[in-house]
């Protein structure tokens, strides 16, 4: 069953956590992240907010980085969805879902997804604003968030 799915289209968390567990009766937990496109980013209003990727290279990327959180924790199974193109704010953007035995594992591998995701998914940001459109730079903040999971980033300035 494919893991990561990469798309203009919007998703829905309910049908994507029913598929996710379905099935599965060892399945004692689900945590879910959904990301959505904020109105305001640094005191700016955002109207909109484009994203470009790699096909085929960003979902290698995301793939790898579900390999690594099966290898860390133990958890039964794992579905990323990240959208592109141009959305508009309160819109979402990505589904991190994770299912597991028990909550602890669930909620340490979909937040380590998203440590992972923000920092190293090959994916590029374009927001929009009254004062017209301009790219999001990587954040030292979330490089700080991956590296205690014991992962370098390094791509803020």
């Amino acid at each position: 069953m494919p893991r990561v799915f990469i798309q203009a289209g919007d998703f829905d968390l309910g049908a994507e956590t029913h598929a996710l567990r379905a099935e599965d009766g060892g399945v004692g937990a689900v945590v879910a992240f959904v990301g959505t496109v904020r109105e305001h980013d640094s005191g700016a209003a955002v109207s909109a907010m484009e994203l470009e990727h790699y096909p085929g290279m960003t979902e290698a990327a995301i793939e790898a980085m579900v390999d690594a959180a099966f290898a860390r924790f133990d958890i039964r199974a794992a579905r990323v969805i990240h959208r592109v193109g141009l959305l508009q704010a309160r819109d979402q953007i990505v589904l991190v879902l994770v299912t597991s035995a028990h909550r602890g594992q669930a909620f340490q591998a979909c937040e380590f997804l998203m440590d992972y995701l923000k920092t190293q998914a090959p994916f590029w940001k374009k927001e929009h604003t009254p004062d017209g459109a301009h790219w999001v730079d990587a954040r030292v903040a979330d490089d700080e968030a991956l590296a205690r999971w014991g992962v370098a980033g390094g791509n803020a300035a």
